[in-house]
Formats: structure tokens, sequence, C-alpha cells
């Protein structure tokens, strides 16, 4: 479609949804409702890039955050670990990209389904002391079909196998050619009796669906793909919704607050534009899709007579239980090159250790896979390089090997379980303020003794794998004293059945506001084993779906 062919919706006039943020969750809501015949405004913060303006300028990306707001860019953020701290500023606290795909576009690309298990985990084990571990209110059954329009709408890259959840249809691409750090975890691995598998991911193997496949160019974590093979929402529904002719993007829009009339229905989505002039867009329904950080906060910012405590907040829980998923690293030094940073982040999962046995005295599960210590980054690696293995931080030796640990290092990552906690939270700063004025996002974190001590347990487990790989030189690590940020961000306007407990709905209907819908990471009731976008977009496909079918009845 021509640029001026694309459609636009007067401000002052209903449009059937506003749809908030583009990014795993908004992407597709956008693209399923306008292809199913709703007007749609889709607001999103940041620009609109494409593939020719995705480079590999690591500096810029992963030091200057040229794809991220910061605080150097009038987006602060600060962080504490208890109520009882000063909440101090700090970058990129809940980390997530600003452009149209959203962290989408940045993604690694690891798309692990749930398991059944997971809808039900809570009734299976019970209670867990100081959180709020509960069933989910829809089942994996539920969510099965979503999940397979999202291996063949967005794109996926596997191999079904006994290792896999049930499934109704195979991948639409062949696996990921395996790469040298996950030849040594898969060999490691089917030694010591473990069972690893091609990983699953959201980058194309061979064409499909109009798009080329992957160049294996290394850049995949934290970097937009140069050839559209990562499949972002960016590539994979934006453009459909704007082909339809009934969805208008509206770039350098930032939210700040959800209008609603005298029935306590949402009724105009408030703005700021790239001027930094307010904007108004009147709408029949609001979906509101900005992430496990940011849609909490505009909740919190729309605040009201009617609804004191936030939009949708009878239940006093929106912006708890944030989980932020654990995360474990064993790096090795291997006498012969590895060359793990080249290809996409990781070709190996190991899943045997999905759900840990109770006798163990805590709860948690997760997976390892294999990856270059820093993705794949000379910066980083050169920055970090004598933390993980020794050595001087700087002179002539130092240079000397980098070369040589670059092309050898490995790491055998584990991805672990995050417990639902009501102290852990997204509020709004009482003193800070961002560019346009708004309260900061206060996040306030720390990972539950269950949590810690699964970390632990898989970093263990890494280390033993590194062992069994031969590795000459191992180091491992993991956040000992708790996370401190993530870009994860889950849990805080959960889905259930019960509204004192829950912000939305089994349809991702808020049950305050009838026209209000919420869906992205927020609306995940367990955090999963560390790689929830998938769930994510699954959700989306399903609740688009079932707000279209709403919509055309009249109850929305």
């Amino acid at each position: 479609m021509a640029q001026q062919d694309m459609v636009s919706f007067p401000t002052r006039e209903e449009v059937d949804f506003v749809v908030i943020g583009s990014g795993a969750a908004g992407g597709i809501m956008a693209r399923e409702l306008s292809v199913a015949g709703h007007s749609v405004v889709l607001l999103e913060q940041g620009p609109h890039l494409k593939a020719a303006d995705f480079n590999h300028d690591e500096w810029g990306l992963r030091h200057n955050y040229d794809q991220m707001w910061s605080v150097r860019r009038g987006h602060p953020q600060t962080f504490r670990k208890s109520e009882d701290d000063i909440a101090e500023v700090k970058d990129l606290v809940c980390g997530y990209a600003h452009n149209v795909g959203g962290s989408s576009m940045h993604f690694s690309g690891n798309f692990w389904r749930l398991r059944p298990i997971d809808f039900k985990e809570a009734s299976v084990r019970g209670t867990i002391a100081g959180t709020n571990f509960s069933d989910w209110p829809i089942s994996y059954e539920d969510l099965e079909p979503y999940y397979t329009k999202v291996d063949w709408e967005i794109g996926l890259s596997g191999l079904q196998g006994p290792w896999d959840p049930p499934r109704s249809r195979d991948y639409p691409c062949p696996p990921m050619p395996i790469k040298g750090s996950d030849v040594l975890l898969e060999r490691a691995a089917k030694s010591l009796g473990l069972n690893p598998y091609p990983a699953p991911v959201a980058i194309l193997s061979k064409p499909h669906n109009g798009r080329p496949n992957c160049i294996h160019c290394g850049y995949c974590n934290g970097f937009g793909c140069e050839v559209d093979a990562k499949s972002s929402t960016l590539v994979a529904m934006i453009p459909e919704a704007l082909q339809s002719g009934r969805c208008e993007l509206r770039t350098f829009s930032t939210v700040y607050r959800i209008e609603t009339n005298e029935q306590g229905r949402a009724s105009e989505v408030l703005y700021y534009d790239a001027e930094g002039n307010s904007q108004g867009q009147r709408a029949k329904a609001v979906v509101v899709c900005a992430n496990g950080a940011e849609t909490p906060r505009l909740l919190l910012l729309s605040e009201s007579s009617r609804f004191p405590d936030g939009l949708a907040n009878s239940s006093g829980v929106v912006g708890t239980n944030l989980m932020f998923n654990g995360y474990t690293t064993a790096v090795g030094l291997f006498d012969e090159p590895v060359n793990a940073y080249k290809s996409i982040p990781a070709t190996r999962v190991v899943h045997d250790f999905y759900e840990l046995d109770p006798a163990l005295g805590f709860y948690g599960g997760g997976g390892i896979d294999g990856r270059h210590p820093t993705a794949g980054r000379p910066i980083e690696f050169a920055l970090s390089s004598h933390l993980m293995f020794g050595g001087p931080a700087w002179g002539s030796e130092y240079k000397q090997e980098l070369a040589y640990r670059f092309a050898h290092s490995v790491s055998f990552d584990g991805h672990t379980t995050s417990l639902p906690q009501s102290s852990n939270t997204i509020t709004l700063d009482p003193e800070l303020k961002d560019k346009w004025g708004r309260p900061a996002i206060r996040c306030t974190y720390m990972d539950h003794p269950d949590d810690l001590a699964t970390m632990r347990w898989f970093l263990d487990r890494s280390l033993e794998l590194m062992e069994a790989a031969g590795a000459s030189s191992i180091n491992g690590f993991f956040p000992e004293n708790g996370q401190d940020g993530s870009v994860h961000l889950l849990g805080t306007c959960r889905m259930g059945d019960d509204p004192n407990t829950s912000v939305i709905d089994a349809n991702n209907r808020s049950h305050d506001v009838p026209n209000l819908f919420l869906c992205d990471g927020s609306s995940l009731v367990t955090s999963s084993r560390g790689q929830p976008t998938m769930t994510i977009m699954a959700l989306s496909f399903r609740a688009a779906e079932l707000i279209s079918q709403a919509a055309q009845r009249g109850e929305v």
C-alpha cells in the first residue's frame, strides 16, 4: 500500500478499537482486529524502523540504547528490593524496545510453548508460602490452536518430537542447523543421560510467508534483523494490518491516560505526539498491549474519582505479582575454536528439568541452552572477559587473550521460573518524572527463596554439563542476591476468574471496565520457564478472536 493510500481516522470520531503498543501482543491484535473488519488506531511511542534501518552497531544499540528509552533519553526508572528501601535511579530495570514491533524486533527468538502442567501447577503442587501461586483460568488445550497459529503465521523453525507438549500441527520450517556451542551441549547432555533437542525459534530456516531465511549474521539478540528472517510482529503482522485499509499506525505517540465516561467505560486515549502536543483518540473499546511494566503504569496513571486506585484496579492487584524469570550462566573455554558467536543465539535445549522434583524442597523448573557468553557481542565480551575467565583487564596480554577467548568460549545458560509475589511491583515513583512529566516507573523486586534455590540448582547442572563437555576453564554465575532488572515483565495484570484477585478475565477483558482489554506479558498468571514471548503471542491471537466475536455480537 502506498503511503498516500494509508487510512487516517479523525481523532474526534470513534474508531472501533485503539490498540496501545505494537509489540508481540499489539502487532497481532492490530492485524487480527483490522483484518476482521474493525477500524483500528495503533499507537506506538517509537519510530517505524525497517530492515534497512538495522545494523550491527553494538555500541549504539547495547551501550547508548539507541532503540531503548533510558535516563539519558528522558525516560528514567527507579529500583528497590523492598518497600523499606529507597528507590534509586537505574537504567533499564524494565528493559524493552521502543519502536514498531516492540521487543519482538530485538528478541533472541527462543520460542518455548508452555506445557499443560503450567496452567494447573498450583493445584498440582499446592500453595507456596509468601506467593500468589495460582492456576490459570484457561488450559493448555484452550491455547494450543493459537500456539499453532503462532507457529505458522508468525513463522517458527523446529522439530516435533516426544519432548514437545501435544501439538496439532508440525512446525512450518525445519530446525536451524546446529552450531558449535550446541554440539558441545548435545554431546555433554547425552553423556549424562539427558535428552537435548533442536531449539524451537522464531527465526526462519527457510523462506516462509514471503520472507527469506536466516543469513546467520550472529546479531539476533538485541538487534533488528536486516533481512526480515526474524519473526517479529514488525514484519509478520503489522504490514498485513496496514494493508487491510482499516488500521492506522501512529508512531511517536506516547499514551499517558485512558479516559472513561459517566458509565465507567473507556472512551478516549490521550497521548503526546512527536512534538509533545496532547492528542486524544476516541474509541468504542481500548486494548492495552504496552508490556508488563507500561500497562500497569498506564492504568495507575488513569485514576479518577470512579477509579481512585487506578483504572481497572478495584482488586488492588494492578502492578503486583511481577515476575522476571530466573537466569544462570556457566561459561567455559575450550582448546579448539567453537565460534559460538556465529549464527542464532541457541540451536539446542535441554528440557529434562522442566519440572523439578518436589523432594528437592523448593519449587522450580526450566531449560538449559548453549550460547556465546555475550551473545556474540565483541565489545561486551571485551568488557567482561576478565570477570569470566580471570587475567588482566587491560594491556597487551589482555588484548592477546581476547581474540582467543572470543572464539573458544561457550556458555550453558539456565532459564527458570519465578514466583508471583505481592511485594514485587510496578508502581509510580512519587518524585521522579519522565520527559513528558509522567511519574517514572518504580520497580520493587526480590526473588523468592525458591527462585534463588532454582537458579542455584540450574547453575550446578550447567556446570556439570560444561565439565562433561570438556572445558579447560569453567566459571558460573547467577544473581544470588536477587535480580535487579529483566526484559521479561510478567504477571502485573494477571488473568483470573475472581475479580478480587485478578485484573482481567479468561478472555482478557477487564473485570471493572467492559470495553477495556489487556493483553501482553502482564496477563500471565505464572512465569513460564523463561521464554514467554510465544505464550504472549498465542494469548493475543486468542484474545483478538474473542474480542472480535464479542464486538460483532454487540457485546463490546
